[in-house]
């Protein structure tokens, strides 16, 4: 049995873990000697397996007794670091990263125009969206509290509605709305796409995350 690796990365990486099984609707993380499980138990998508520290001894156990289609491997690190490790049959999906914040309390802001603001909270996990006249969702996002991190998922703008300021203005109203819940830090999963706006509103790197789902033995 490998010993638990001690990263920097891992108490971060936990609490998104522990906000992201809340927003998503999943068991509870395992703890595991290498990282986090996850038993997500959908189709495609059957558990996933998050390590802070991937290193080569780590990938080759979890490789070589993983046998499930739909399994995913999320790892802390470049593709560049950890892709030669992965054996045939490992689908590796696009960059992700994995960003940080400070989250402070600050007065609500009126919605942009031609839209109006909805956020509603059930099962711990708040939704923020932005509805048109017609009440048609522009876009959306939404967070669970974990201890004193807010985990932000689901961002996302509808197409006809990009380029309009909506995706910072949920932004926003998740990060003031997750302070004014007790939540001094927030972290999220963004793609590239993603980073580049964050990166603008003040989240900053914590590592990069890649994604690999097993799609065959």
């Amino acid at each position: 049995m490998m010993e638990v690796l001690k990263s920097a990365h891992f108490p971060t990486v936990r609490a998104w873990v522990e906000g992201w099984v809340i927003s998503r609707g999943t068991p509870e993380p395992v703890r595991e000697p290498w990282g986090l499980r996850v038993d997500v138990g959908l189709p495609g998508h059957v558990a996933r397996h998050i390590v802070a520290a991937p290193t080569p001894e780590i990938l080759r156990h979890l490789t070589g007794t993983l046998t499930v289609a739909g399994t995913w491997l999320k790892l802390c690190g470049p593709a560049q670091a950890v892709v030669p490790h992965l054996p045939p049959g490992w689908d590796v999906k696009d960059p992700e990263f994995m960003m940080t914040a400070a989250l402070v309390r600050e007065p609500a802001r009126p919605a942009p125009p031609g839209y109006h603001l909805a956020v509603t909270t059930r099962a711990g996990v708040t939704a923020v969206r932005l509805l048109t006249t017609a009440g048609e969702v522009a876009a959306r996002g939404q967070f669970a509290v974990a201890g004193a991190t807010a985990v932000v998922d689901r961002v996302e703008t509808g197409d006809g509605h990009r380029r309009r300021g909506l995706g910072t203005a949920v932004m926003r109203t998740i990060a003031a709305t997750a302070a004014a819940k007790g939540a001094r830090t927030g972290v999220l999963v963004a793609t590239a796409q993603g980073q580049a706006l964050y990166s603008t509103l003040g989240w900053s790197l914590h590592t990069p995350v890649t994604a690999a789902v097993l799609t065959s033995r």
